[in-house]
């Protein structure tokens, strides 16, 4: 989807992408007409709506620009941003008769999930959700079996080491925020108190407004772009998935791509994780995100009591990138989807694996 749906926010499922094509050789296909396929999604809607038959409103909706594949492949992976990009499967017919498995990714799926469009993924053998409280309804309103996978940064990429710039960035806080805690951190800057990193320009989508996003022409230069931030910085905000959009997320507590990215990148983590043993799970070992309301006028005590313990915070930011190393690389969930979907991993994937290793068992300085 990168050609059509270049927001900010994408660049993470990209680097996945990129992640794939380098470790299996894997082509992509790339929906290139936008216009197209939005005026034949909005025709297929109404048409399924009226006639209660897929098939029929199928034939009936005007067709969007297509890719026709030119051989035989061993697996299908698309991965869409959100449930809204599934119809950009009717640009590319005839795509199951070319695969011999097919599954996908889906990064955000949350509360109703428009069934017209999740009746499309019953011709994948399995399906791969980023949202895990919608599981059993994907499953339910496709047909097909559905699995968790988590969100996960390019960790060779984020990591520190072995080469670890200074931290001079103080406090990075990128994307949606909070306005309490930004104005305490923008008068902490504008007493020259510390540097703080944030985005200057203005809200521009989502529900009312509360998304700080803007668009990317380059997904891997803003990915290096990011990685080379987190590593100079000390203190990285993150919360869980849309926590100032309540009417989206139905009061479902998901992780945002945020704490994959500050603990591959070593940054000691602040904010509002979800309260879910999900999380509990992924990122169980100590302070593996410092707990720091939302709303927080207090944040120049939150960080000077943290700052009283230096040790503390260097034993922090390498305990996070050694663990993202361990189990938070796209990788892993390249592996996750391999051995659900019963396939061997590849030589490449192997050898990223063992780079992966190598690198988490990095000394702890001093030892």
């Amino acid at each position: 989807m990168r050609r059509v749906a270049n927001l900010v926010a994408y660049c993470a499922q990209y680097e996945f992408e990129d992640l794939i094509a380098e470790v299996t050789g894997a082509d992509r296909v790339e929906v290139n007409d936008e216009a197209a396929l939005e005026f034949s999604r909005r025709a297929y809607k109404l048409l399924r709506l009226g006639t209660r038959s897929p098939r029929l409103a199928g034939a009936l909706a005007p067709s969007p620009s297509t890719v026709r594949l030119e051989r035989d492949y061993e697996l299908f992976f698309p991965i869409f941003n959100h449930n809204y990009e599934l119809y950009a499967l009717r640009a590319l017919p005839g795509w199951r008769a070319r695969c011999r498995t097919a599954a996908c990714f889906i990064t955000e799926v949350w509360a109703n999930p428009p069934e017209y469009l999740l009746e499309l993924l019953s011709q994948f053998d399995h399906i791969f959700v980023g949202t895990r409280h919608c599981v059993e309804d994907v499953a339910r309103l496709s047909g097909r079996p559905c699995s968790y996978l988590p969100q996960a940064a390019d960790v060779l990429r984020f990591s520190p080491w072995p080469n670890q710039p200074p931290r001079d960035i103080d406090v990075c806080n990128i994307g949606r925020r909070s306005p309490t805690t930004h104005e305490a951190l923008v008068k902490l800057a504008a007493g020259r108190k510390i540097f703080y990193y944030f985005d200057t320009f203005a809200a521009g989508s989502g529900s009312d407004h509360k998304q700080r996003t803007f668009r990317v022409s380059n997904p891997r230069q803003h990915r290096l772009l990011l990685a080379s931030l987190l590593q100079r910085s000390r203190y990285f905000i993150a919360n869980r998935s849309r926590i100032n959009e309540p009417e989206l997320t139905g009061g479902h507590e998901e992780i945002a791509g945020r704490f994959y990215e500050g603990a591959a990148a070593g940054a000691v983590i602040l904010g509002e994780p979800p309260n879910t043993d999900e999380f509990r799970s992924q990122f169980g070992w100590p302070d593996a995100v410092i707990r720091m309301p939302f709303d927080c006028a207090d944040v120049e005590r939150v960080l000077a009591d943290l700052d009283a313990d230096r040790e503390r915070l260097a034993r922090i930011g390498h305990e996070n990138a050694r663990q993202a190393a361990l189990q938070h690389d796209w990788n892993h969930r390249l592996e996750a989807v391999f051995r659900t979907l019963g396939l061997n991993p590849t030589p490449s994937m192997i050898e990223r694996q063992q780079r992966l290793r190598e690198l988490a068992a990095r000394p702890f300085p001093g030892r």
